[in-house]
């Protein structure tokens, strides 16, 4: 059976040589196989190393975890495909679509990769995903005991599970989904009124109780474009250029960096259009060295407040961003699967590229599945210097 990911035809079956090809195609190899399009082909089934998953399972591919397993006949063990085992040889491989399919040919699962576990991680993610789309879908915040009834743990461990996989607890990312949905009312809505009920909140006190810290602002600037609201700001130099930094009432809203001090202001007044920008005087200018202490020595921290903005998404994303210690990174596939959104390996990418507090969510951590240091929102050599001097 061939694989869902591959086109049919590239697996699990040989592919005829070209008109003209000779014995090239067809020559017995040195190992007693046949060779298929340039690969050694086994004689025994002709299957593995014509399969196009035989190379990820080569390279011990993490990404295909989930995707596929094989099993080892000499062995009589199976695997998933970054087992750090010891590689098989392919003529005693045999690639299986499920989990199902590898126990079926009575092997047992390796003790070093534990298949099984990876097979129950994978439908915990996928829970927690359900998690998600159940609470979106919510005018009200569900209880915590319905959520977790709903995809069958327990209280307790569905709050340790989902709280590690999307960076928010399920009241958090429930607070975070009416906050956008409030956001979206404000600006359609008739009135403040209207967008409060139309947002799933009860009643107008309640809410009034917690705008501030749901909006970052009073709902009626919110309507009016942030008119009302004022950012303090200032430029300074460091080692990677020029520094912006600017503030809220509430913390600090963006540090942006780059070679043309006039266009990080620019960019400042693009992201805050209708905002009042006032320049930082000098008690400011000691906030701003302070966050220049931090960019050139990350490790130290950032005692200083800070007022993120974003969408639910980006938020779930920065979230996640915050827990990668200096020195380390993650690809941004990983950054997707603890979010639990496996899947959007791209919208992730764009809500790093989205960050406004360069440093502070440190998405100069993340790395290409490769390890290559491309996407940065300023320049790859900031983001090369940022992890060289986070370095222990």
């Amino acid at each position: 059976m061939s694989h869902p990911l591959f086109h049919a035809g590239s697996a699990g079956r040989m592919i005829a040589a070209p008109a003209g090809a000779g014995n090239r195609h067809d020559a017995p190899s040195a190992r007693g196989g046949r060779h298929c399009g340039g690969h050694i082909m086994t004689t025994e089934d002709g299957r593995t190393e014509c399969d196009p998953r035989w190379s990820r399972i080569v390279h011990r591919d993490k990404g295909a975890d989930g995707l596929f397993w094989y099993s080892v006949t000499s062995t009589h063990v199976y695997c998933r495909p970054s087992c750090p085992s010891r590689l098989a040889r392919p003529e005693n491989t045999r690639i299986h679509d499920t989990i199902a399919e590898a126990r079926a040919t009575g092997a047992r699962p390796c003790r070093r990769c534990d298949p099984d576990a990876a097979s129950s991680e994978a439908g915990r993610d996928a829970r927690i995903v359900r998690a998600c789309r159940l609470i979106e879908a919510s005018d009200a915040p569900p209880t915590l005991a319905a959520l977790a009834g709903a995809i069958g743990l327990s209280p307790g461990h569905f709050q340790r599970v989902f709280t590690k996989a999307t960076g928010l607890s399920p009241r958090q990312y429930a607070e975070a989904c009416r906050s956008g949905r409030l956001r979206e009312a404000l600006r359609a809505a008739p009135s403040v009124t209207e967008a409060i009920y139309a947002a799933g909140y009860g009643s107008s006190s309640r809410f009034y109780e917690k705008a501030d810290r749901l909006l970052g602002m009073k709902p009626r600037s919110l309507r009016a474009g942030a008119q009302a609201e004022r950012l303090r700001f200032a430029v300074g130099d460091c080692s990677l250029g020029a520094i912006l930094v600017a503030s809220s009432d509430r913390g600090i809203v963006a540090i942006l960096l780059g070679d043309d001090p006039d266009g990080l202001v620019r960019d400042l007044q693009d992201r805050f259009p209708r905002a009042e920008l006032v320049g930082g005087d000098r008690a400011y200018e000691n906030l701003v060295a302070q966050v220049v202490g931090f960019v050139e020595a990350p490790r130290i921290g950032l005692a200083l407040p800070v007022d993120i903005r974003g969408t639910v998404f980006q938020q779930r994303v920065w979230n996640a961003l915050r827990e990668i210690p200096a020195g380390g990174t993650v690809t941004y596939t990983e950054i997707a699967r603890r979010i639990g959104a496996p899947a959007a390996v791209r919208a992730v990418a764009n809500a790093c590229g989205a960050n406004a507090l360069a440093v502070a969510i440190p998405c100069h951590r993340v790395i290409r599945h490769d390890g290559a240091l491309s996407g940065y929102r300023w320049g790859v050599a900031r983001k090369e210097s940022l992890l060289a001097r986070e370095k222990p």
